[in-house]
């Protein structure tokens, strides 16, 4: 198995020597070559070739998020951020990165760190560069659809789970949608301290309301609650047929927490309402029996199509199980959802 060939991206020689060193000691990564700035990093692309590219957010003269909007539309290298906790990334996300990993700041070991950038260098080398957006476009940027009026006739509860490649997947979702959804639960993979960022990013862009989740929080209509990072989020019943989330420590499920499938089997043993599960881009098979259950206990599930995915690995092992009803483009899963709600629960 050939390895992968890696570029790192770095103007400090500290980090780069940390990130060099700890991807080098990975059996299947060979770092081929490093750049201290966007200029540097633009000829070491097109000499090298690499397979992956890791990038700081923060560098001097053009900066990552610049750096990537010049460079993918010509050379689409799957990268992997090295960000501080900094809204930024977001912005790289949106530029074409695939993942992003947080810079060792002590809540976690430098192994740690290694490790999930190993991790993510991994994915990302069987990742899908996605095209480069032209701009955020927020609520005012397309015609809003139209409202779904349900009122007290159909309370419906929707989960949707992602990850590599999900932050702005999950965007395009979401700014297609109403102002009056359907309660939403969001579990998307994300290093700790990022998803009330990413929350707040989706809250300005869309037209429902969206926040973190706290445990307790109630799911209503208009809103879309977020999981935090690192607590497993689930959805429960109260005695007067509410819901709404619990977010705890817990163990890890399918290797992460928060999981899409605890949070999917949470919703097939609790919910007695309709309910719509999606599963969207992301390696590995976390959320796929989740959605299973979901489907056998008569919910709609939907899934992102291979082609419009960053990686088709959770929407395939979903798909190849039989756990989705209907497969779609990421650009069509709202349509899609809206339909269902209209046609079966106006």
């Amino acid at each position: 198995m050939a390895k992968i060939r890696v570029l790192v991206v770095d103007d400090s020689m500290v980090a780069r020597g940390v990130l060099i060193d700890g991807l080098n000691r990975h059996p299947n990564i060979e770092v081929v070559g490093y750049a201290i700035n966007a200029l540097d990093a633009r000829q070491k692309v097109m000499k090298l070739k690499p397979d992956v590219m890791t990038c700081d957010v923060q560098m001097p003269g053009m900066n990552g998020i610049d750096f990537l909007k010049e460079l993918l539309p010509q050379y689409p290298v799957p990268t992997v951020l090295v960000s501080s906790l900094n809204l930024r990334v977001f912005d790289a996300l949106h530029a074409g990165a695939v993942d992003f990993v947080r810079k060792p700041d002590g809540s976690e070991s430098v192994e740690q760190f290694i490790r999930s950038l190993t991790s993510k260098v991994v994915i990302a080398a069987r990742a899908r560069v996605r095209g480069v957006l032209t701009e955020q476009a927020g609520p005012a940027a397309a015609a809003a659809p139209a409202a779904l009026s349900l009122g007290g006739k159909a309370r419906v509860i929707v989960g949707l789970g992602a990850s590599t490649g999900g932050t702005e997947a999950t965007l395009e979702v979401m700014k297609g949608l109403p102002a009056d959804i359907p309660g939403m639960v969001i579990v998307q993979h994300m290093p700790a301290g990022f998803t009330q960022m990413y929350a707040e990013r989706l809250n300005r862009l869309c037209r429902m309301e969206v926040r973190e989740a706290k445990n307790g929080d109630e799911i209503r209509p208009g809103l879309a609650l977020v999981a935090p990072a690192d607590l497993q989020c689930r959805v429960q019943r109260t005695p007067a047929g509410g819901y709404y989330v619990s977010c705890t420590q817990g163990e890890r499920v399918s290797g992460h927490r928060p999981s899409v499938d605890a949070l999917f089997e949470s919703m097939a043993e609790t919910v007695k309402c309709p309910m719509v599960g999606i599963i969207m881009t992301g390696m590995g098979a976390d959320g796929a029996k989740g959605l299973l259950s979901m489907r056998q206990k008569g919910a709609f599930t939907i899934g992102q199509d291979e082609k419009s995915s960053v990686v088709y690995g959770m929407p395939g092992v979903a798909k190849k199980i039989g756990a989705v009803c209907e497969q779609a483009a990421c650009d069509q899963i709202a349509g899609v959802l809206l339909r269902h709600l209209r046609t079966k629960l106006g």
